[in-house]
Protein backbone atom coordinates (compact mmCIF):
# COMPACT_ATOMS: atom_id res chain seq x y z
CA UNK A 1 0.00 0.00 0.00
CA UNK A 2 1.24 3.44 -0.94
CA UNK A 3 1.82 5.84 1.96
CA UNK A 4 1.73 9.58 1.13
CA UNK A 5 4.87 11.51 2.00
CA UNK A 6 5.25 15.19 2.94
CA UNK A 7 5.19 16.35 -0.68
CA UNK A 8 2.01 14.36 -1.37
CA UNK A 9 0.34 15.98 1.64
CA UNK A 10 1.39 19.46 0.47
CA UNK A 11 -0.16 18.79 -2.95
CA UNK A 12 -3.34 17.48 -1.33
CA UNK A 13 -3.63 20.51 0.99
CA UNK A 14 -3.24 22.95 -1.90
CA UNK A 15 -5.96 21.17 -3.88
CA UNK A 16 -8.26 20.99 -0.83
CA UNK A 17 -8.11 24.78 -0.54
CA UNK A 18 -9.09 25.48 -4.15
CA UNK A 19 -8.99 24.04 -7.64
CA UNK A 20 -5.55 24.57 -9.12
CA UNK A 21 -3.87 23.36 -12.29
CA UNK A 22 -0.91 21.02 -12.00
CA UNK A 23 1.29 23.90 -13.21
CA UNK A 24 -0.01 26.21 -10.48
CA UNK A 25 0.59 23.56 -7.80
CA UNK A 26 4.09 22.96 -9.16
CA UNK A 27 4.90 26.69 -9.06
CA UNK A 28 3.67 26.98 -5.47
CA UNK A 29 5.87 24.08 -4.38
CA UNK A 30 8.87 24.81 -6.60
CA UNK A 31 8.68 21.44 -8.39
CA UNK A 32 7.95 20.33 -11.94
CA UNK A 33 4.45 19.86 -13.35
CA UNK A 34 5.38 16.26 -14.20
CA UNK A 35 6.14 15.56 -10.54
CA UNK A 36 2.70 16.86 -9.54
CA UNK A 37 1.05 14.83 -12.30
CA UNK A 38 2.83 11.62 -11.28
CA UNK A 39 2.11 12.16 -7.58
CA UNK A 40 -1.59 12.70 -8.30
CA UNK A 41 -1.67 9.60 -10.49
CA UNK A 42 -0.13 7.50 -7.69
CA UNK A 43 -2.53 8.91 -5.09
CA UNK A 44 -5.52 8.15 -7.32
CA UNK A 45 -4.33 4.61 -8.10
CA UNK A 46 -3.83 3.94 -4.37
CA UNK A 47 -7.41 5.12 -3.73
CA UNK A 48 -6.11 7.87 -1.44
CA UNK A 49 -7.35 10.78 -3.54
CA UNK A 50 -10.09 11.45 -6.01
CA UNK A 51 -10.63 14.67 -7.88
CA UNK A 52 -14.09 15.55 -9.06
CA UNK A 53 -16.36 18.51 -9.54
CA UNK A 54 -18.76 19.09 -6.69
CA UNK A 55 -21.85 21.24 -6.66
CA UNK A 56 -23.69 23.09 -3.93
CA UNK A 57 -26.82 20.99 -3.23
CA UNK A 58 -28.84 24.19 -2.84
CA UNK A 59 -28.85 24.64 -6.63
CA UNK A 60 -30.03 21.11 -7.43
CA UNK A 61 -33.66 21.41 -8.46
CA UNK A 62 -35.94 18.56 -7.40
CA UNK A 63 -33.18 16.72 -5.51
CA UNK A 64 -33.23 15.72 -1.85
CA UNK A 65 -30.11 15.30 0.29
CA UNK A 66 -30.50 13.14 3.40
CA UNK A 67 -28.47 11.36 6.05
CA UNK A 68 -29.68 7.95 7.18
CA UNK A 69 -28.64 6.38 10.46
CA UNK A 70 -28.69 2.59 10.13
CA UNK A 71 -28.57 -0.09 12.81
CA UNK A 72 -27.79 -3.62 11.74
CA UNK A 73 -28.83 -6.87 13.38
CA UNK A 74 -25.46 -8.63 13.58
CA UNK A 75 -22.23 -6.66 13.95
CA UNK A 76 -20.18 -9.51 12.46
CA UNK A 77 -21.68 -8.49 9.09
CA UNK A 78 -20.96 -4.77 9.50
CA UNK A 79 -18.33 -4.48 6.76
CA UNK A 80 -20.43 -6.51 4.32
CA UNK A 81 -23.53 -4.38 5.01
CA UNK A 82 -21.75 -1.04 4.67
CA UNK A 83 -20.23 -2.16 1.35
CA UNK A 84 -23.68 -3.19 0.09
CA UNK A 85 -25.17 0.14 1.16
CA UNK A 86 -22.28 2.12 -0.37
CA UNK A 87 -22.89 0.40 -3.71
CA UNK A 88 -26.54 1.52 -3.94
CA UNK A 89 -27.08 4.04 -6.78
CA UNK A 90 -28.30 6.98 -4.67
CA UNK A 91 -25.65 6.67 -1.94
CA UNK A 92 -22.94 9.34 -1.97
CA UNK A 93 -21.11 7.82 0.99
CA UNK A 94 -21.55 5.23 3.71
CA UNK A 95 -19.54 5.20 6.92
CA UNK A 96 -19.15 2.84 9.86
CA UNK A 97 -19.79 4.90 12.98
CA UNK A 98 -19.74 4.61 16.74
CA UNK A 99 -22.68 5.58 18.90
CA UNK A 100 -26.36 5.17 18.21
CA UNK A 101 -26.00 3.92 14.62
CA UNK A 102 -23.69 1.35 13.10
CA UNK A 103 -23.69 3.04 9.70
CA UNK A 104 -24.48 6.54 8.45
CA UNK A 105 -25.27 6.92 4.75
CA UNK A 106 -25.47 10.16 2.81
CA UNK A 107 -27.94 9.93 -0.06
CA UNK A 108 -29.02 12.21 -2.89
CA UNK A 109 -32.35 11.33 -4.46
CA UNK A 110 -34.81 12.79 -6.93
CA UNK A 111 -37.17 14.70 -4.61
CA UNK A 112 -38.97 13.30 -1.58
CA UNK A 113 -40.57 10.63 -3.77
CA UNK A 114 -37.09 9.45 -4.67
CA UNK A 115 -36.22 9.26 -0.99
CA UNK A 116 -39.27 7.08 -0.34
CA UNK A 117 -38.26 4.86 -3.27
CA UNK A 118 -34.72 4.61 -1.92
CA UNK A 119 -35.91 3.58 1.54
CA UNK A 120 -38.59 1.14 0.41
CA UNK A 121 -36.82 -0.48 -2.55
CA UNK A 122 -33.06 0.04 -2.52
CA UNK A 123 -32.20 0.11 1.18
CA UNK A 124 -34.83 -2.46 2.14
CA UNK A 125 -33.09 -4.90 -0.22
CA UNK A 126 -30.06 -4.99 2.10
CA UNK A 127 -30.52 -7.91 4.48
CA UNK A 128 -29.78 -7.56 8.17
CA UNK A 129 -30.91 -3.98 8.76
CA UNK A 130 -32.64 -3.66 12.13
CA UNK A 131 -33.74 -0.03 11.90
CA UNK A 132 -33.12 3.29 10.18
CA UNK A 133 -33.64 6.95 10.97
CA UNK A 134 -33.69 9.49 8.15
CA UNK A 135 -32.53 13.08 8.51
CA UNK A 136 -33.63 15.28 5.61
CA UNK A 137 -31.08 18.03 4.98
CA UNK A 138 -32.96 21.31 4.73
CA UNK A 139 -29.98 23.64 4.27
CA UNK A 140 -26.24 22.97 4.18
CA UNK A 141 -23.26 25.21 4.78
CA UNK A 142 -19.89 24.52 3.15
CA UNK A 143 -21.36 21.31 1.68
CA UNK A 144 -20.84 20.15 -1.89
CA UNK A 145 -21.92 16.89 -3.49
Amino acid sequence: MYTPDDLDWKIIEILREEDQSNNAVARLLGISEGTVRQRLKRLKEADILTIRAQINPEVLADQQLAMIGISIQESCYLKERVEQIASLPDVLSASITSGRYDIVAEVLTDSNHGLVEFLTHQLSGVKGIRSTETFVILKSYKKYV
